[in-house]
Formats: structure tokens, sequence, C-alpha cells
């Protein structure tokens, strides 16, 4: 796996950013290239693990992403060639009590609901173990790309407790309920090839072609109108917590406010005119 660690390196897969683009964090690397920020949990001397100022760190970068109009997709990925996100940190779960692990369950769940509420896609790139808190973290980006070295899983009732940041929410409506309660009460590692099979991850590629596939997709969804592709994210996101016939009101309500931007006006115009079209936002 050199080849792999030398790509996922965060010194060597993000492109070179100004100071004035990167936000300076303790266990997260942050740094904005273009139109795309790259978050990097970046403790590799243990696997990536998640403690309380990692979940902190995470938050204050998806938050810049979030607030900064020139970012508008994000890739979240793991430092070193081990692993993306290995899980939570044990230690801290270890002398935790269980009022402290309530409370460290629903920031984590924050943490989350704002990775996947962002409005802007987010990707992320898999490599190497991404279980437990790891898992978690990626079912609530959009979508997942995983090297053919990852391995998934949710293995917390080998410790004694059960997935606390969305993991019995978001695998099942990723998998279905019944491959999803065989991970979670098996505990088992499946390898990228069955996440793929299972619906868990979009694609599964070679290691050293993780991030470029990544950026390669954010291209693509980039070409399109930046209104339509939120309220799409939002329609989605929001259609999966209601009623089917709550669902379509909501997709027609926001194909009403798409029809009314320009940029409804310059797709249309440039479909027709058989060129590019040149969204704007508006």
């Amino acid at each position: 796996m050199a080849a792999a660690a030398a790509t996922l390196t965060p010194s060597a897969v993000v492109p070179a950013a100004s100071p004035a683009t990167a936000l300076k964090l303790a266990n997260v690397m942050y740094e904005k290239k273009g139109a795309i920020a790259y978050v990097t949990v970046n403790r590799p001397e243990v696997l990536n693990a998640l403690n309380k100022a990692t979940w902190a760190d995470l938050r204050t970068a998806f938050e810049d992403a979030r607030d900064d109009a020139t970012v508008r997709g994000v890739i979240l990925m793991g430092a070193g060639d081990k692993a993306f996100i290995a899980g939570a940190d044990i230690h801290e779960l270890a002398s935790a009590t269980g009022l402290e692990a309530h409370r460290s369950s629903r920031f984590g769940q924050e943490v989350l609901n704002l990775v996947e509420n962002l409005g802007k896609p987010v990707i992320a790139a898999v490599h190497g173990f991404a279980l437990g808190g790891g898992c978690e973290t990626a079912m609530a980006c959009t979508m997942r790309i995983a090297a053919e070295n990852a391995r998934f899983g949710q293995p917390e009732v080998k410790l004694g407790v059960v997935p606390g940041c969305g993991g019995t929410q978001r695998l099942p409506g990723l998998v279905g309920k019944g491959r999803a309660l065989q991970l979670i009460l098996s505990g088992e590692t499946i390898s990228a090839q069955e996440a793929y099979r299972i619906g868990l991850v979009n694609e599964v590629v070679p290691a050293e072609q993780l991030i470029a596939r990544a950026e390669a997709i954010l291209q693509k969804i980039f070409a399109n109108a930046p209104i339509a592709v939120a309220y799409s994210l939002e329609a989605v996101n929001k259609g999966l917590d209601t009623s089917q016939a709550e669902g379509l009101a909501l997709e027609a309500s926001f194909f009403g406010l798409c029809a009314g931007t320009e940029d409804k006006k310059e797709g249309t115009s440039a479909f027709l005119a058989k060129r590019p079209a040149q969204f704007q936002g508006r």
C-alpha cells in the first residue's frame, strides 16, 4: 500500500492552499482549493479515532464550508494509509459515564446532521478502516467512494454499546433493514466490494485514484445549476423523513422556486441553443 500512503496523506492529496484559505485546527486538516474544501481527520497515530476534540474540529470545518459561498463541495478523508476513521476513541469511551456517553452521542449526531444537511455535496473518500463512528461519518456524506482496501463495519456491540452517531438510522436506509441488522448485531467488518454490492458505497476504485475520482464527481456537479443542486439535496434528505405525499409537495415547491431563477432561464436557453450553460447561482 505504498502508493496509497503517498496518495492519501494530507500533504500529498490536497492541493496547496494559501494561508487565507486554510483553517488551523488541532485534529483536522482543513484546506480549500477552488470550489472544493478538503477536510482530513488528522490523527493517523490512532487511526483517526474520533474523540471530543476531533468532533469539535469537524464541526468547525463543516460550518466554515457551509458558510463560505466560494465552496461548492467537500471531500472528507482520513490521514495516513491505514484508516479513513477507525471509530471512536476507545480510551475516552472506556472512562465515560452514562450521562457523558449520551452527551457525546448527541454531539456526534449534531455534527453528522450538519454534514448531511450542508446544502452542498460532501463526498467521503474512504480508504482503510471505516468502523463505528467512521462508518457513521461516511454514511452522513452525500456519497461514498471507497478504495479497494476499505473496510466497513459497526462493531459497537463488541464493546457493549450500540452505534451512537446515526448508525442505527442511516444504515437501514442505505442497505435495508435486514442487512443493516446483520452488520450491527454481528459487528462484522465487510470489504469495499461487499459494501458496494449491498449499496453502502457508490463506487470502488484503486487507492491511488480515490481523490481524483471524488474530485471528478464534484466537477460534474459543479457544472450544474447551484440552486438546483442545493434544492435537490434538500428534497431528498427531507423527503426521506416525511410521507411520500409530503415529499412530493416539497419537490413541487422546489421545482417552482427553481423555475423562477435566472439559472433556469440560462439552462433552458443553453439547451435550445445547443451550447454549454453558464450558471451564476441566481
